[in-house]
């Protein structure tokens, strides 16, 4: 009897270790440095680089949010497969290479470094100079070294002409249908900078569009970010008639979520639209 237990035990415990098996990713084939890239991106801010530096033919999906409208690259990513940033649908399209920013979540690093699978994880830049920076990387990165730095390269023009023209000392107030703006210390305040403006927002970080302030002072310009999108919270800031009245019969410079909603070189565009708006 005793012996009947302990052969069914064993057996039991070899069918679990050949299911374990079978759930394991099967490691990508190695290739040659010269071998053609197989590349899925995971979200939409690694969709951008991943459109801009890779060859089309080496695309093998982007992320679900490629060609919507706050996707700057949303046109080139006409026509390329989308695929969900689940484990199981990225690894069956056995990719070489997967590319992300947040997308995936936390445990998607050690399932791919055991698929073989090379993980290129985007950097999360907080002024221009980080950008300019991850722009030569990820160049680098996607076997695109040259379009890197001609990019690189476009975006120390674009700023030294901005550089040039004198500061206005004009005020800006950041606002997004959301609720919120932006003080020092984010992207958006080095914008309005570089833009030759300053910010009306003068506390840190992110923070609920300042009412109280605006019933008594009215900045010089409003840079209305992400409104071509409807706020989904009701109870939004954005919603009350002081934040509504600085959008009425005042100047009022329109920045397409697509320029800020990712850290990229296409931030220039909206620094140019901000200081043309401002002259």
């Amino acid at each position: 009897m005793m012996r009947s237990i302990l052969a069914c035990v064993a057996c039991l415990s070899a069918c679990l270790a050949l299911a374990a098996c079978s759930l394991m990713p099967e490691p990508v084939p190695e290739q040659g440095p010269d071998a053609p890239r197989r590349i899925v991106s995971l979200d939409y801010c690694a969709d951008q680089y991943v459109l801009r530096f890779a060859k089309r033919e080496e695309i093998l999906a982007l992320s679900p949010d490629a060609n919507a409208r706050f996707s700057y690259m949303r046109r080139e990513a006409a026509g390329l497969r989308q695929v969900r940033p689940r484990t199981a649908d990225v690894l069956a399209l056995e990719p070489t290479h997967v590319v992300r920013s947040y997308g995936g979540g936390p445990g998607v690093k050690p399932i791919l470094a055991r698929a073989g699978i090379e993980l290129v994880q985007l950097g999360y830049p907080e002024t221009l100079a980080e950008i300019r920076a991850e722009v030569l990387r990820m160049g680098a990165e996607l076997g695109n070294r040259a379009a890197g730095k001609a990019l690189a390269q476009d975006m120390d023009r674009r700023l030294a002409a901005l550089a040039k023209r004198p500061a206005t000392g004009r005020q800006v107030l950041y606002m997004t249908p959301g609720g919120v703006t932006a003080g020092p210390g984010t992207l958006i305040d080095e914008l309005v900078r570089a833009a030759g403006l300053a910010n009306f927002q003068q506390r840190s970080g992110w923070n609920p569009i300042p009412l109280e302030r605006l019933a008594y002072e009215r900045p010089d310009l409003v840079a209305a970010g992400f409104f071509e999108s409807k706020p989904s919270n009701p109870w939004s800031a954005a919603r009350h008639p002081i934040a509504r009245a600085q959008l009425d019969g005042r100047q009022v410079v329109t920045l397409e979520g697509a320029w800020t909603s990712c850290a990229g070189w296409f931030l220039i565009d909206a620094i140019e639209a901000l200081a043309e708006g401002a002259r």
